[in-house]
């Protein structure tokens, strides 16, 4: 007997149901999986750095030579003046420096002189550049009293402006003493409160003297913010009186020009080796920023070993140092 027509009927509309039923099934799971994929693609894309141009791509994968990137890091010159003969001293020099890693700042510290004038000159100064690139030759005759300092400052501006780098390159720039030891750290922790502009900075003269406005700064170090450096290539007073003790000439550019309305005196976190005592000396203490005089190999050591300097020595098999 032949089904009817309205069972068949029926019977196709229960199908139906039942398919569409199961293709609702189906949807919801496969929303339920989907919704899931997005949420796990958002939320690993979110957890990914996210770069709206080439620039900020290409400064967040290069490297840095500071310990941070951040735009309060200080920047600081340090310019040694030496002779090209002083090799020992130099590579001495590289080692005290060399170690001293302070914490969101570039310091660099560059050793300055003038022309070269010797054939073996020409070759052993050029490896040492091509080693460790912290040499400044400046177009003069060498001197210490006659114009070197000058040459020194005004020539870092049209050495160091660079479209491509940060302005000003440094914030600060400092002349130190080749017999001058500087704590980096201590350095910039004394700078990080101080302005960035019109600074004057070291250790006044005279000694018994806690004024920084009355006379100068001791050539063991001293140091000014990059406005200041600028001044000195532009201004004819430097060019005016060049010859004399240089830190006493420095002093007087200021004072003849109005410059360094903000100055800081860094008694007695700078002071000359304590031996001989004079009104100079200080013993030697825990917030040293610098030590000078170091005339010496024994006080060089007697000062490394004070700020037990090579405490980070790590244990090795390949030497034994008691």
């Amino acid at each position: 007997m032949k089904p009817s027509r309205s069972s068949n009927g029926q019977r196709f509309i229960v199908t139906s149901f039942f398919f569409i039923v199961f293709l609702c099934i189906l949807a919801s799971i496969n929303e339920v999986r989907f919704d899931s994929f997005l949420r796990f693609g958002r939320c690993a894309f979110s957890r990914a750095p996210h770069y709206s141009s080439e620039e900020n791509f290409l400064a967040a994968n290069s490297s840095s030579t500071s310990n941070s990137s951040s735009t309060d890091d200080v920047r600081i010159l340090i310019g040694i003046p030496t002779l090209p003969d002083h090799y020992h001293k130099r590579h001495f020099l590289r080692l005290v420096y060399g170690i001293q890693s302070p914490q969101n700042a570039k310091v660099d510290v560059k050793f300055v002189f003038c022309n070269l004038t010797k054939e073996d000159q020409k070759v052993l100064v050029a490896l040492e550049i091509m080693r460790y690139n912290d040499i400044i030759i400046l177009n003069c005759r060498e001197n210490m009293n006659q114009g070197k300092t000058y040459t020194y400052f005004s020539s870092l501006p049209e050495m160091l402006n660079n479209t491509d780098g940060p302005f000003p390159p440094y914030h600060y720039v400092m002349k130190a003493d080749d017999d001058s030891y500087f704590r980096l750290e201590n350095l910039v922790e004394s700078l990080r409160p101080l302005p960035r502009e019109d600074l004057y900075y070291g250790y006044v003269i005279p000694c018994p003297s806690m004024d920084p406005f009355v006379h100068y700064m001791s050539g063991m170090g001293y140091l000014v913010s990059w406005d200041i450096v600028e001044w000195i290539k532009e201004s004819d007073i430097p060019l005016k009186h060049l010859e004399g003790p240089e830190d006493k000439v420095f002093g007087e550019w200021l004072r003849d020009g109005h410059r360094a309305k903000n100055r800081y005196n860094a008694k007695w976190s700078m002071y000359n080796f304590p031996e001989p005592p004079t009104r100079c000396t200080h013993e030697l203490w825990p917030d040293t920023i610098a030590v000078h005089l170091l005339k010496t190999q024994e006080k060089w050591i007697r000062t490394l070993n004070y700020f037990n300097v090579t405490k980070n020595l790590k244990p090795s098999k390949l030497y034994h140092i008691p």
